[in-house]
């Protein structure tokens, strides 16, 4: 499946956007979930084009500076709703290298043992930090019919992981310590 061709779709289908500005949404809302490079995105909104998803319209910035400006046809918000209400399956637990390295960490000292997990502490707390300081941009709690929901509902989901990994992370190393 074509999973790229949904997330540009799913874009598009709250405003159009250049191909920049789609690059953008995957380097920030979409960032703590997936991700494309510019080396994906623009052959996926080629193909988009080619298959009447989508259309898009010259804009001019500057004296010269020419972009394209998508936006979702009908046909392709239609394919977009009806793969948005399929049930999917729950995709394989991804593969973690982190985890990989602890589940063989009885063959480090101790003290090796530790510093690996108070590192890896470190950067997910400033990766919790962050995400709190994202959802401050939402004053409350979106209405159930707010465009916002759903971005805030994986940022909360976000932060709920990073949580529970601090959590996990502190008990490895109170397991490490011998505490």
């Amino acid at each position: 499946m074509r999973e790229l061709k949904y997330a540009i779709l799913g874009l598009l289908n709250k405003k159009s956007m250049s191909g920049y500005e789609l690059s953008a949404e995957f380097g920030s809302a979409l960032n703590e979930f997936w991700s494309a490079k510019h080396s994906q995105i623009y052959p996926e909104l080629k193909k988009l084009t080619k298959e009447g998803m989508i259309t898009f319209e010259v804009a001019i910035s500057g004296n010269v500076m020419q972009k394209k400006i998508y936006t979702i046809t009908e046909i392709g918000r239609q394919d977009f709703l009806k793969w948005l209400a399929e049930d999917q399956p729950m995709v394989p637990t991804p593969k973690d290298i982190f985890r990989l390295r602890v589940f063989f960490s009885d063959e480090l000292f101790v003290e090796q043992r530790i510093e690996m997990f108070e590192s890896h502490l470190e950067q997910h707390m400033s990766r919790l930090g962050y995400l709190r300081q994202q959802i401050e941009k939402f004053e409350g709690i979106p209405d159930k019919d707010s465009p916002l929901i759903g971005d805030y509902m994986v940022l909360m989901g976000a932060i709920m992981r990073e949580e529970t990994t601090c959590r996990w992370l502190e008990k490895c190393i109170e397991l490490s310590s011998g505490i």
